[in-house]
């Protein structure tokens, strides 16, 4: 039995997949868009993600042995990522998530991963969205 997820999906195939699909409506995104520095490279990007992916969910090291620890917040640091543009991120996201994923119970796990992700990204008041006190 496959226990880690990467192995379910079915490997890097999957995650080039997955990014490929989230890299469709990015390219296309007012708000997102623009903040890519290089659009030349978006070659590289689709990589560094489907490689970052694949590690984080059990597979490949290479995102590790060619970029170190992915320090995510650090990398996007440079980008204002608010509401909107973690909103924007998880729409195109989620679009990839139910293109490519027929198991529920997969793209269910993804997207909870992939929503705390987005709001662990935002910089732009330096406090979480919290739910308020009773």
């Amino acid at each position: 039995m496959i226990d880690d997820l990467y192995g379910r999906v079915g490997g890097l195939p999957f995650f080039e997949r997955l990014v490929d699909e989230f890299y469709r409506g990015v390219v296309v995104d007012e708000v997102l868009w623009p903040l890519y520095p290089d659009h030349s490279d978006l070659d590289g990007a689709k990589r560094r993600l489907s490689l970052f992916l694949a590690h984080y969910w059990g597979g490949l090291t290479t995102y590790l042995e060619e970029r170190g620890h992915p320090r995510l917040r650090m990398r996007h640091m440079t980008f204002t990522v608010g509401p909107l543009e973690r909103d924007r991120w998880l729409v195109h996201m989620a679009r990839a998530v139910e293109v490519v994923c027929a198991d529920p119970d997969v793209a269910s796990e993804m997207m909870a991963y992939f929503t705390k992700a987005a709001e662990h990204l935002r910089n732009d008041t330096g406090l979480p969205i919290s739910a308020p006190k009773s």
